[in-house]
């Protein structure tokens, strides 16, 4: 059985040069799966606003759900570093607002550390959570919590000044405290430029081979939703369609009378009983 990996570990990946793997899990049940792989990070992320709740985006997405998610993931993934995503509204306010909701976030579901956007603007709230001894991760490139002023769900980073952006948001939160950078859709060389620039691990989504922690949504890669697929999801496995064909089957063998049989039927007499 794996052994969960700690904050100081994360450190060490970088240094000796190894890869972790990080997927997401928004229930009890997905985190006991993820617990038996070999995936080394669990993200609950905001994305179940949209995978789980049927949101449009992640911004409707409340402390109070994401707390919910979180804590049912703890309990399945005992061996897995989990990460408790804060949704949009829960940090923005002040540094206290930040700190009160990742004190929260950690408190009532028992995850490992915190995840918030932004860069150079969000660094007071990550120096005050870092500062108030919770494990914070800051997020750069893409920001979905954001995505309308970045103009919609595009790759970031595509310009000489805006790359710059990026390598000094990532330096900047390492110095506030971040202990992992996150990056999403970003262009591999910039990514690398970053993960060059920082002597913290950075995660990546969409940004390429140059990171320490390669990520993707576990609906993605298994084929699960059935929405948008970025280019840089990889499907592994197509388990939306077996699940749709195993429901079909069922459905086939109740209309023809050939489920269930005995085999599947409690066929015990009841003494004494007779209609």
């Amino acid at each position: 059985m794996k052994q969960k990996i700690t904050i100081p570990e994360f450190k060490k990946v970088k240094q000796e040069g190894r890869k972790l793997t990080m997927v997401t899990a928004f229930d009890y049940y997905t985190a006991t799966i993820v617990d038996e792989s070999d995936a080394e990070v669990i993200l609950v992320g905001d994305s179940l606003g949209m995978i789980m709740l049927g949101y449009k985006s992640t911004t409707p997405v409340t402390m109070d759900e994401m707390i919910h998610h979180t804590k049912a993931v703890v309990k399945g993934a005992p061996n897995t570093f989990i990460i408790g995503d804060l949704p949009f509204g829960s940090y923005h306010e002040s540094c206290e607002q930040a700190v009160r909701n990742s004190a929260r976030m950690i408190k009532e579901t028992g995850c490992d550390c915190v995840k918030l956007e932004g860069g150079i603007e969000m660094a007071d709230r990550v120096r005050a959570i870092a500062n108030a001894g919770i494990a914070v991760m800051g997020h750069i490139g893409l920001t979905p919590q954001t995505a309308t002023n970045l103009g919609g769900y595009k790759v970031q980073g595509g310009t000489p000044e805006s790359a710059k952006k990026l390598v000094e948001d990532a330096k900047i939160l390492e110095q506030a405290g971040s202990f992992v950078i996150a990056t999403e859709c970003i262009p591999s060389g910039v990514t690398k430029a970053i993960s060059e620039a920082v002597s913290v691990p950075v995660m990546g989504i969409g940004t390429g081979p140059y990171v320490d922690i390669q990520a993707l949504l576990t609906h993605d890669l298994l084929g699960m939703y059935g929405g948008f697929k970025p280019k840089f999801v990889k499907v592994y496995k197509n388990l939306r369609k077996e699940m749709i064909d195993g429901i079909n089957e069922f459905k086939g063998e109740v209309d023809k009378g050939l489920f269930p049989t005995p085999e599947y039927s409690f066929n015990a007499k009841v003494e004494g009983f007779e209609l």
